[in-house]
């Protein structure tokens, strides 16, 4: 301290590690090898390659982390070659981890119905993005696109494919087919199989019998008021 209270620095050992501590990051900025690293840039040639090209190929066996694809039905909608007739159990998992905080319960515990009902709401949420501008709203093919010149897809409410199994449906949005292009690129696996579980709930509200209501709900929907076949003036 001098005397008019003002804080000076000694000149100690500790003065002198400061100094060196700031020559050393003074000197360090000269060196840009961590920020401009010798590395090619996307798609720059290489003149170490054979063949010219930065970028390599997958090596011949390998798997990527997590691109094991070894669920064949989750994964391609088929078994052994056989389209499948139910929606696989990954799907399941799959919305369940997507976002496990809307579940209460883990998933060992979670209720089939809890995550099929999860599953729906995904696939409406979908397929309202992707796939009503063509088939519609309803499914019944009286899309945006369609009014105006697009292709009139066939109404999924049709008896074919309300008898089509499930793996079809996941087939058609994966590769496509006759005027639709495949939607691989921009709907993921389980979002593709959540867009089946939507076509089916929608298939079952315009085709369902009153054998398909549960035991404990008839009472109700046998009490419920007729509704008119016309609006009312």
């Amino acid at each position: 301290m001098t005397k008019r209270g003002r804080l000076t620095l000694g000149r100690g050992p500790h003065w002198a590690t400061a100094v060196l501590v700031v020559q050393a990051f003074f000197v360090g900025c000269d060196r840009l090898d961590m920020y401009d690293q010798p590395r090619y840039k996307p798609l720059a040639a290489s003149d170490f390659f054979a063949d010219g090209l930065s970028a390599r190929p997958r090596v011949e066996g390998t798997v990527a982390r997590g691109q094991l694809r070894d669920d064949e039905p989750f994964y391609t909608g088929k078994e052994s070659g056989t389209l499948v007739s139910r929606i696989p159990p990954a799907a399941y998992r799959a919305i369940y981890d997507r976002d496990p905080r809307q579940f209460v319960k883990p998933l060992d515990q979670t209720e089939t119905a809890e995550l099929l009902l999860a599953l729906m709401k995904r696939g409406r949420e979908r397929f309202d993005i992707h796939c009503s501008v063509c088939h519609g709203r309803t499914g019944d093919g009286e899309g945006m696109i369609v009014r105006r010149g697009f292709r009139k897809p066939p109404s999924l409410h049709i008896e074919r494919l309300c008898n089509a199994p499930a793996g079809h449906f996941f087939d058609v949005v994966t590769n496509g087919f006759g005027a639709m292009p495949n939607y691989a690129n921009r709907s993921d696996v389980a979002d593709r199989w959540a867009i089946v579980a939507y076509i089916r709930a929608m298939q079952l509200s315009q085709n369902a019998r009153f054998g398909d209501v549960p035991d404990d709900q008839r009472d109700v929907l046998s009490r419920a008021p007729a509704q008119p076949t016309e609006a009312q003036p």
